[in-house]
Formats: C-alpha cells, sequence, structure tokens
C-alpha cells in the first residue's frame, strides 16, 4: 500500500474513528492497522491528531538569511575551489577571494556580498554539511636509516620559532597499495613559523634525488633556511645531507626527530593531506616520466597558490584540565600573510612577494591547477576511491 493510499485511507476512517464509541473505536483500529500494517500504539497517535500526520513539520527556529540560490552558490564556488578548507579558515579566505571571484564568474548583489562577510564558521559548517565528502588514508613507506643517528641529533625541544627560516621536512609514497617496486615519492618541506611550504617530486627517493630537491626549494624560499628537521628516514640520513648541512660553512641546524614520534613534526606532517594527498590522491604513479610534469605543478601553480591564497592556524597554546586538552588557535592567516609580517625577512624580499601577490588570480591558477592535473592523470589508471566528488 502506497504513502498516498495510507494518507486517503486514513482521511476516511479518522472523522468516524473520532466520533465512535469505545468499541466502535477497538474495531476500527484493528482494521485500520491490518490494512496499513501500522503498529497499534503509533496507529492511536496518528488518529487522535487534529492535523494531518502526514504533513511536513515546519522547522523551528528563525529564518536562515543565508538562503539564496546566489549567496549559496558563490559560497560553494570559494569553497570548492579553495579545495574544501575548513569553515574557519574559508571564513578567512572570504575576503581574499571575493574580488576575483567577480572578476571570474559574475558580480554579486551587495547584500551576498555583505552576507559572504560577516557569515561566522558555524554557519558555513550548516551550510555546506550537505556537501562534506569522506576520504581515505595511504601507506607509510618510512624506512629508518640507521648509519648516521649518532651525528644527527635529535631536536628534543621545540625550537625558537619566533622567526621564519625552521622547516620540517617529510616524503610521502604515491604508491598506490603496494610498496614494491619503483615510483614517485614527494618531498614536503613546511616552515614552523610562518607556514610557508613547498613540495617536490622525486622518482624512488634517492639520497642524491632529495637533495637536489632540498637545494631547488631553499633557492626559492623568502627566507633564509636556518633549520632542517626530518624524520628517521633513509632519504634524510644520509652523507649526501649531512655533508651539504655541515662541510658547506652553512648556518643550518639539521635535526631529528624521535622514532615512531609523527608529533615531532607536526607542522609538516599535516600537509600530508593538504599539500599532497589532497592534490595526487592515493593512486600509483610508477611512470618516471611524470616527475617532471608533476615538478612543473609543485614549484608554480600550487607553491603560488597554496602560500599566498590558502589561510591556515596556528596552535597558540594547550592546556591540559583533568583528562581533557583544551587549545587556543590564532586568527588564519596565509602564510604570504606571515611572512609580510616578520621582521626578519628583508624588504627586498617583501617588495617581490608583494608584486607576485598583486600578478595572481587564485581561480585563474585553480583552473590550471586542473589543466595540469588531468594531463599528469590521462594515462594513470585510477582506482576506486572512497571520496566523493560534488
Amino acid at each position: 500500500m502506497s504513502r498516498s493510499e495510507k494518507r486517503a485511507y486514513l482521511n476516511k476512517i479518522k472523522e468516524r474513528y473520532l466520533k465512535a464509541t469505545k468499541k466502535e473505536k477497538s474495531i476500527i483500529l484493528n482494521e485500520f492497522c491490518l490494512v496499513c500494517g501500522y503498529n497499534k500504539k503509533y496507529a492511536i497517535r496518528i488518529l487522535n491528531k487534529s492535523d494531518n500526520s502526514y504533513k511536513t513539520k515546519r522547522k523551528v527556529g528563525r529564518k536562515s538569511i543565508y538562503d539564496s540560490e546566489e549567496f549559496i552558490t558563490a559560497l560553494k564556488d570559494i569553497w570548492i575551489n579553495t579545495d574544501y578548507i575548513c569553515s574557519k579558515r574559508l571564513k578567512q579566505a572570504i575576503p581574499l577571494w571575493l574580488p576575483f571571484y567577480e572578476k571570474t564568474f559574475n558580480c554579486l548583489s551587495d547584500k551576498t556580498k555583505n552576507d559572504l562577510l560577516k557569515i561566522s564558521p558555524s554557519a558555513i559548517d550548516r551550510i555546506l554539511k550537505r556537501f562534506r565528502v569522506y576520504n581515505r588514508k595511504g601507506l607509510s613507506g618510512t624506512k629508518p636509516g640507521t648509519l648516521l643517528k649518532n651525528q644527527i641529533p635529535i631536536r628534543e625541544n621545540n625550537w625558537d620559532i619566533d622567526r621564519p627560516g625552521f622547516m620540517e621536512a617529510d616524503t610521502v609514497a604515491h604508491c598506490g597499495t603496494s610498496l614494491y617496486g619503483d615510483f614517485i615519492w614527494s618531498l614536503t618541506m613546511t616552515d614552523i613559523h610562518t607556514g610557508w611550504s613547498e613540495n617536490r617530486a622525486v622518482w624512488n627517493k634517492g639520497g642524491i634525488g632529495v637533495l637536489n630537491k632540498i637545494t631547488d626549494i631553499e633557492s626559492r624560499l623568502p627566507f633564509e633556511l636556518k633549520g632542517f628537521d626530518c624524520d628517521n628516514g633513509s632519504e634524510f640520513l644520509n652523507q649526501h645531507l649531512l655533508r651539504y648541512f655541515t662541510d658547506n660553512g652553512k648556518n643550518t641546524k639539521f635535526t631529528r626527530s624521535r622514532p615512531n614520534k609523527k608529533n615531532d613534526n607536526a607542522h609538516v606532517e599535516q600537509k600530508n593531506w593538504t599539500q599532497v594527498r589532497n592534490l595526487l590522491g592515493y593512486e600509483r604513479l610508477d611512470d618516471e616520466t611524470l616527475v617532471d610534469k608533476i615538478n612543473s605543478l609543485y614549484s608554480e601553480e600550487w607553491s603560488l597558490y597554496n602560500n599566498y591564497f590558502r589561510p591556515s592556524q596556528k596552535l597558540i597554546k594547550k592546556i591540559k584540565i583533568n583528562s581533557k586538552y583544551t587549545r587556543k588557535y590564532d586568527i588564519p592567516k596565509t602564510p604570504y600573510l606571515r611572512v609580510m609580517e616578520s621582521e626578519y625577512v628583508s624588504n627586498e624580499n617583501k617588495e617581490i612577494l608583494k608584486k607576485t601577490f598583486e600578478s595572481l588570480n587564485p581561480f585563474e591558477l585553480k583552473s590550471s591547477i586542473d589543466r595540469k592535473l588531468k594531463d599528469i592523470f590521462k594515462n594513470v589508471k585510477v582506482t576506486p576511491n572512497v571520496r566523493q566528488r560534488i
């Protein structure tokens, strides 16, 4: 029996049921439960209701002020183009992206622009909840390097991170479901103070290959590299890297984390998703010709997109109360803004960064990123993924 038929049957017998005697009500109720398949308590409840029980309940609370199609479309477009960042970061990204939105898409009404600028992170979460996606995790490819552990000290305490230049490094395997054989790795370096991050692709993470990418990243940083902290992988604990940081008169501290303690390198570990997996996914990339294409993407559009237009949060303090931790974060800012605010970055470098920023459009960068990704993945066999695209 369909829902509409049940509704029609209910409307027919309801008036008769309300006027019937107790004995007659029992007969009508038994017949209603038999025909519609209802539980007796539920049937009594809907027969005694003064209104139609099938009527949709009115939403409780005040009417939403963010319900226009133009507003939701604009918010969703900015969120998608920022690669689905969280609501607190998106709140700070909206004023940065909004001028470029009108240049790239279409003009917005004054009300929509004002609503986008004043919306709270919690309201953003409520609106975007239906569009959220789920993701899977990958494999860890860290193999310990034991030969130089006694020569490279463990960083037991946090560095003095009131200035840029102290960076953490990590690698991510693009191995698919198996670590066997040759494939591409991604190297990520993240500055602790500003959040400035750079990525490079390397074939098989050999010591010399990783060193070449580190020197390439260092040459493009807007500040001097003062400290290099890594995990205990063999791609880092080798003579090539040790000589580079110690034998060339460099003033760079070379340290490593404690074995099996991922939180020692938390700043770069959290970038494995936002900087690498969110871009290249979990597919197996075992074609060496893709290394140059990925590096072109990493060093150009991806670096500009993340460092200039995607705000990040920093943990200010963490307090333990009984068995629970309370964490306080600062206002999200882009790495570019944090570098510009630092007194330890030269004015010449700041002027270069400012000119670069003024020449960019984040929506054009995102379009260029998507085009390069299509070129990279056109010959890659994509496996089914639990991640659902909008």
